[in-house]
């Protein structure tokens, strides 16, 4: 498995814009197959700040998901948000604990 971290400095007064974007983008992308996880996390000090945290079964399946209508749309939508440009890294994804199906 991999994951790919993005780290997203919007404009100020575009954070409610881009949340919704990219919530609307996370639901589509956890339906694709390849996808194991999808998370929105905002920096509580920095309410600008964010970072996307996705984790896909291979590099084929993150290839994939570059390519579906509604990532080139959040990409499109959210450009102009951006206050710089978003910075993406991957990496190998060593070891992962289950989700919790509950609360115990």
């Amino acid at each position: 498995m991999i994951a790919y971290i993005v780290a997203v400095s919007v404009k100020s007064g575009q954070e409610d814009s881009f949340r919704k974007a990219t919530k609307t983008n996370g639901f589509a992308t956890r339906q694709e197959p390849g996808n194991m996880r999808f998370d929105l996390l905002v920096n509580p000090d920095s309410p600008s700040n964010f970072t996307l945290y996705e984790v896909y079964q291979d590099q084929k399946a993150l290839d994939q998901h570059k390519k579906t209508a509604h990532y080139l749309k959040w990409r499109e939508d959210v450009a102009i948000m951006m206050a710089k440009p978003r910075l993406g890294s991957l990496f190998e994804l060593l070891d992962s604990a289950p989700q919790a199906t509950g609360t115990q």
